[in-house]
Order: C-alpha cells, then structure tokens, then sequence
C-alpha cells in the first residue's frame, strides 16, 4: 500500500538538520509495515528492534546514555553493522523503555548522523514518572487510517485517485459513478491497513467486518491493560456512546447520555486518555471566525468521532446491504458516517478542524478550518440535499470570502460558495 507519509519520511531523511523521527499513531494503522517498507527501499540496510518485553534493551539504555557504547550494543544485539547514513535504525514500541526514549536527546545532539525511527502507539498513555519528553530534540509525524487518496491507490484505482489531485472537476465529474461506488466501500471498509488488504485479497465484507470487531476488542483490552484502574470504568462507559452520540442530529457530546446526572468532571480525564491513545478526536465548537480558531475554542462543548470511519461503521452495526442502496450509505445514522469522513480526511492532511454555533444554538456549521482568507467554514451533506441554512446565518453574520459545501452534489464554485464532492474532499487545499 503507498501511504502518503512516506514523502515526508523522505523529506526527513535528505534533512541536513535531521533528528530523531518518532511515528506515532494509533495501533495497528500501519507504522511498522511503513518503517519497515522506507528502510527496504530507501537504505542499503536497517536494523529493527522491538522494545516490547526486552529485557536487554532496558538494560543497555539504563546504563548511561553513550551514544558510542549503545551503538556498540545494539550491534552486538543484532550482529549488524550499522553504518551512519546507510543504516535505518528502526526502533518499536519505544514507549516500553523510557531510557531509549530519552537517549534520542543525546544522538540528536551528538550524534545525528545515524538515522533513527521510532514507532509507538502509546506515547501518549505510557510516559512513566521521573522521565521527560525529548522536546526540541525529536521530530515527530502521525499516521492515520488510509485517506480515501490511498484506499483508491491501493484497490487498484490509481488512475482516479490522481485525476482528483488534478483537481480537473469536468472530468472528475465524468467518472462520478466509479467515484460514487468506491466511496461507498469505504465508508464500510474504511481505512485500516489490515481491513483493506483483507478487502483487497477476498472482497468478502463478512470478513471486513469480523477483522474491524476484532481491531475494535483489541483496543478494549488495551484499555484494560494500560489505562489507570480508577478511571477504567469512565473511559469504556464513554468510549461505547460514541457511536450512538454520533448518530443524534445535534452531535455535541452530552455526557449525561452516557449516564444519567454525569457531568463533564467525571469524563474528562477519560476523555483524555481516550485522545492520548489515538481512538478518538475531538472537534471543539467557536462561537466566533476569527483566527487563530484555536484562541476561541470552548473547551466545554465539543464533538468527538473515532479514528476511522469503516469502525465506525463496525461500532454501528452497520448493514452491508446498504452498499447497495444508493446513497442511503451516506444518510445512514443521521450522516454521522459521512461528517466522519469528511474529518477523517481533514485531519490525515494536517488540518485541525473546529465547528460553528450561534449563541443561541439554533444554527450549526459542520466544521470550520483555518484558510490563507480566513476561517473557511464547511458544511457536510448526506446525499444531495443542498439546503444549508446554518451555513447561510454564518455568510451573513461574518461575511467570509468562501464557503465550502461538500455532499454527493457535483463540483461548482457561484460567488464563494463551492460544492465539492465528497469524493473529491482531499482536493481542498
């Protein structure tokens, strides 16, 4: 599969000011495979270390942090040369010991000619007490689930997948069909590496779906494995009303849906295990467009969505007849599936994402994104129903230079105001 961060991985290594690299992301959303797959075609060899349960490791980096003597043991350990520039150390699971963590410190300032990766899935969760983060001393890039770019580049579809890029809507409009059809498989598949192989390999949605529930009681046992006990309870409570939250027409999160008289004091730290951990992201509701959108973000109303849309689907229980519906596909669940995606891609290209309210609450844009002009806001349709009054009451109260409406309509931009197609979203600069 050609996953879209691999150009900044190159990046990274022709870097003359390169660092050590930490990949993060959640579980099993493809950072060993894409390590692994950059280290076979991009270097004469590599050295790969998983830290999980390695006793060996914990001690060689306990001892002190000589970058020449941790070299000389790593290469005792695997019995490879490993030459500066023309070896990629690859290191997994790094989070398990936080001594190596901290070492990246000192190859970034005495040693940075040797290239080092790192991968963790648990960053966030798994800092231990008495060790501090390498601020300034590491770069850092996440991985998400497949973008629908890359489900159509590794189902075969790679034809389609560039002609987006293009942003030649006449002819993207030409193959709207072909669009139409894959868009709707990933909205069932979605995006996770093993899901789509499977996909791939057997076309059997049956199969698709037991590998997604199976991806899905993986993370519950991790929440049972590494989340504090006190606050275990609070963070499975929360984390299965994600789907039905979702599925309400207004999405804010209530925490009082969760349990009856809950209050946010009793989720917060839940909530944000849940966000350190990966599975989750949270979009925070403005109640102004001015920029930065972050400086006016409310903290306390906020919507949350999971980390891919084919588990979301999984979460709920959705029907493989609906591929065959049409675009009930993309009006199921109140069209929580499509706000989803359309998240999804947002947040694979880097954008960080808010919504839009009144005061009142009696208009709400989908979401509201930083632009070169300003806060660009969109607004998400299931279907092609355009009607999109919210939208308007934002046009007329701050009066922005564009507005972006994305549905199954096709593509047109009339005084500001552009339609793009949902299949087309990661055209959006």
């Amino acid at each position: 599969m050609e996953r879209e961060l691999l150009g900044d991985l190159l990046k990274w290594k022709d870097s003359a000011k390169r660092k050590p690299l930490l990949l993060v992301g959640a579980r099993q959303v493809g950072k060993t495979w894409l390590l692994k797959h950059f280290a076979k075609n991009y270097y004469d060899n590599s050295v790969y270390i998983v830290f999980e349960k390695n006793p060996t490791m914990k001690t060689l980096f306990s001892l002190d942090y000589d970058v020449g003597r941790i070299i000389d043991g790593l290469e005792i350990y695997t019995g490879r040369k490993i030459e500066p520039a023309k070896t990629l150390l690859i290191f997994d699971e790094i989070q398990e010991v936080p001594d190596a963590l901290a070492a990246l410190k000192y190859f970034a300032e005495n040693a940075p000619e040797y290239h080092i990766v790192c991968a963790g899935s648990l960053l966030g969760v798994s800092m231990h007490e008495g060790y501090s983060f390498p601020v300034g001393k590491v770069e850092t890039l996440r991985l998400y689930p497949l973008s629908f770019s890359e489900f159509l580049t590794a189902t075969g579809n790679q034809a389609l997948a560039k002609l987006i890029a293009t942003r030649d809507f006449a002819m993207i409009q030409a193959f709207k069909n072909r669009y139409e059809d894959m868009l709707r498989k990933y909205f069932y598949v979605g995006g996770m590496p093993e899901v789509v192989d499977a996909y791939i390999e057997s076309g059997d949605y049956t199969k698709v779906r037991v590998l997604q529930n199976e991806i899905i009681g993986n993370y519950e046992r991790d929440f049972s494995k590494h989340a504090p006990k006190g606050i275990l309870r609070s963070i499975t409570m929360l984390w299965e009303t994600i789907a039905s939250q979702l599925a309400k027409e207004n999405k804010k999160f209530i925490y009082s849906a969760i349990k009856s008289g809950a209050r946010a004091s009793d989720y917060e730290e839940a909530l944000l295990w849940l966000q350190n951990y990966g599975v989750v992201e949270i979009v925070h509701r403005v109640t102004q467009a001015n920029t930065p959108l972050k400086a006016y973000a409310d903290l306390r109303a906020f919507k949350l969505f999971v980390l891919d849309v084919g588990l979301l689907s999984a979460m709920s229980n959705l029907r493989a007849e609906t591929l065959l519906e049409g675009d009930a596909m993309f009006v199921e669940f109140k069209g929580s599936l499509t706000e989803q995606y359309v998240l999804q891609q947002l947040v694979a290209n880097g954008i960080a994402a808010y919504y839009w309210t009144n005061k009142s609450g009696t208009s709400e844009v989908d979401f509201l994104i930083y632009s070169s002009r300003g806060a660009l806001p969109i607004e998400v349709k299931a279907g092609v129903n355009l009607k999109a009054k919210s939208l308007f009451v934002y046009r007329d109260k701050f009066h922005p230079v564009n507005m972006l409406r994305t549905s199954m309509a096709d593509y047109k931009d009339v005084d500001g105001l552009v339609d793009m197609p949902l299949y087309a979203i990661s055209a959006l600069e």
